[in-house]
């Protein structure tokens, strides 16, 4: 499966569609150099989650040095052609960190995690298998 995606012109960042639940769309950043994918807690609130709902917190390490992040379980995750159940994402709260994005989030190896796939930057392509 051979999937498109767009590119950041200032940044070179990889941009993916996502879904959520079968009901909401947003745009993420694909980061494979990202273990976990996180999600801004401003996002999932306007979404309509209670962001009390969390299965618990865990400490990571950023580019930043050291933060804490809120674990949420997303019934249906969806990328990529991917569909990951119950999957497990990082909680983070972008704006009160002044983190200012376009993007609502970033999707980490977790999500490709057993998946075979190749990122082709110069036809903007990735390949699973």
């Amino acid at each position: 499966m051979t999937y498109q995606f767009k590119r950041e012109p200032e940044s070179g960042l990889l941009l993916v569609n996502i879904e959520i639940d079968h009901k909401f769309e947003l745009k993420m950043i694909l980061d494979t150099g990202a273990t976990n994918t996180t999600i801004d807690s401003n996002a999932l609130y306007l979404l309509g989650y209670d962001l009390k709902d969390t299965v618990g917190s865990v400490e990571i390490e950023t580019a930043n040095g050291i933060i804490e992040t809120a674990i949420f379980e997303i019934d249906t995750f969806v990328s990529l052609g991917l569909t990951k159940q119950k999957f497990q994402i990082q909680v983070y709260d972008f704006l009160a960190h002044g983190i200012f994005s376009d993007y609502n989030g970033l999707i980490g190896l977790d999500f490709l995690e057993g998946t075979k796939f190749c990122v082709d930057t110069r036809e903007n392509t990735i390949t699973l298998s």
